[in-house]
């Protein structure tokens, strides 16, 4: 049995490490190319500067301490934001997604704002709320919410109409018909809306700080970019770029954690 149990657990490493290999082998291919093609000076290195030049800026900012202190200031305001709008947009997609009522009084509205593009809506927020942390946060806010609105309510008005049936034969309660039939049914589209407004906090968190910040990682790209440090910049770029897909993958391992009892289609080739 023990035998099993190993030769089970070894095949899954190898499967993860296979997998793993597959997803780094685009990557690691464009930066060879892009280490070689520097190397051999067929690139501006004011322009684009080469991985290996990238990386030594990278260290120097850590070891420095500017690119922790700007991280941690980042995800506060990402975090904030997140809530605020996140929180906000679960509620409203609740409340719109069970009653026609509530849809057809607010729906029409929240979609009309939700084709505000961030760039439109920051200078009125920089003049409603001035160059403070309530501008970046709010700005964050209104990205964060509109995914998890518009999933939250498509979530449960996907619910089959059939678990309804069967809950009318179980004599459901209310509470229980929501708790035990319509929310399990609607939280893989309520995940996708939390990925998505995760994502979306993230983009509306570089517009604040290079709008108007004297601190993060916006603001660290956009200061970069007026003296013209290409390195720098390439350094903010690539740890928005790590920290969002740690992000993502947090959510993704909880959602696989909470959604065990789905039996959706996987795609073909390694499991």
């Amino acid at each position: 049995m023990s035998r099993l149990r190993d030769a089970g657990a070894s095949r899954l490493l190898s499967v993860h490490g296979a997998n793993i290999a597959l997803g780094l082998l685009v990557p690691a291919t464009l930066l060879a190319v892009w280490q070689i093609a520097g190397a051999m000076d067929m690139l501006n290195p004011v322009l684009l500067p080469t991985p290996l030049v990238i990386l030594q800026e990278l260290v120097h900012l850590t070891l420095s301490g500017e690119l922790l202190r700007d991280v941690g200031i980042s995800l506060w305001r990402a975090l904030l934001g997140f809530l605020l709008g996140g929180g906000l947009g679960l509620l409203l997609g609740l409340l719109v997604g069970f009653s026609l009522r509530t849809e057809r009084l607010l729906d029409p509205s929240l979609q009309m704002l939700r084709t505000l593009p961030h760039l439109a809506i920051a200078p009125l927020f920089i003049l409603w709320f001035g160059f403070g942390e309530s501008m970046k946060i709010l700005l964050i806010a209104k990205g964060a919410f509109f995914p998890l609105y518009v999933n939250t309510f498509l979530g449960i008005r996907s619910v089959d109409n059939q678990l309804f049936d069967v809950a009318r034969v179980l004599q459901f309660s209310r509470r229980q018909l929501i708790t035990k039939l319509v929310l399990p049914a609607a939280m893989p589209n309520i995940f996708l809306g939390i990925r998505l407004s995760v994502v979306v906090a993230w983009l509306g968190l570089v517009v604040a700080e290079m709008m108007g910040s004297s601190s993060g990682i916006g603001f660290l790209i956009n200061d970069a970019r007026y003296f013209s440090i290409t390195s720098v910049v390439f350094a903010g770029i690539i740890v928005f770029a790590l920290v969002g897909k740690l992000t993502d993958s947090l959510i993704r391992l909880l959602e696989r954690r909470l959604l065990r009892w789905q039996d959706s289609y996987k795609g073909e080739g390694w499991s």
